[in-house]
């Protein structure tokens, strides 16, 4: 049950107190995952009184999906876009190894809306946390800017051949690189130029084939 919301914050501490919780809350959560992480937890691990916790997020679960969406936004903000420039002639492999020769090598940081999405995704509860639908819905947002991309680069007859082809890859590279994020999880010593090699020869086959 939340608490009786206390009298607002000074304006200057605001933001600092709200990304103390966020810190510490995507701590506990990758510690313990969903269930293990309390409010409790979260005050002591921040030095923040629960008042202030509940002046930002009505609950844990706002709160879980408050540190998915602000990790995501922040990463996002750092990667190259899935938007290809009409001016840019570039072959496809080449544009591809491009983007994902940037992308990947920041999925050593873990980002933690990818480690604590994927847990998500690993669990089942009778109601859905809003962190679920909220990894779940950027994941489908990713996909299609994705499948967009590979779509300017075909021609008529391969989009009529195969309207399914660019979902299908844009598929292939996210499912590709959640493996290389549980890869480095394992073992560091991935080498992203190899998976993006690796990548960049199924995404041509798939193509040549079609």
């Amino acid at each position: 049950m939340s608490a009786v919301k206390p009298a607002a914050p000074r304006p200057a501490d605001r933001e600092v107190s709200r990304v103390r919780i966020l810190r510490a809350a995507a701590e506990i959560a990758s510690e313990n995952g969903y269930e293990g992480t309390t409010i409790s937890k979260v005050t002591k691990r921040s030095g923040l009184p629960a008042s202030s916790v509940y002046w930002f997020f009505r609950d844990k679960d706002h709160l879980i999906a408050e540190v998915v969406r602000h990790s995501f936004e922040q990463w996002i903000s750092s990667q190259p876009r899935w938007e290809r420039d009409p001016r840019d002639e570039r072959p496809l492999a080449e544009g591809l190894r491009a983007i994902l020769s940037r992308s990947v090598r920041s999925l050593p940081g873990a980002p933690d809306f990818l480690r604590i999405g994927q847990m998500l995704l690993l669990e089942s509860r009778e109601v859905e946390p809003e962190a679920r639908q909220y990894f779940l819905a950027t994941r489908d947002e990713v996909t299609g800017s994705i499948a967009a991309w590979f779509t300017s680069y075909f021609d008529t007859g391969l989009r009529a051949r195969r309207p399914e082809l660019a979902m299908d890859l844009a598929r292939i590279v996210l499912v590709s690189t959640d493996g290389l994020f549980f890869a480095h999880q394992i073992d560091d010593a991935s080498d992203p130029d190899d998976f993006v090699d690796v990548v960049v020869a199924i995404v041509e086959q798939a193509i040549a084939s079609g």
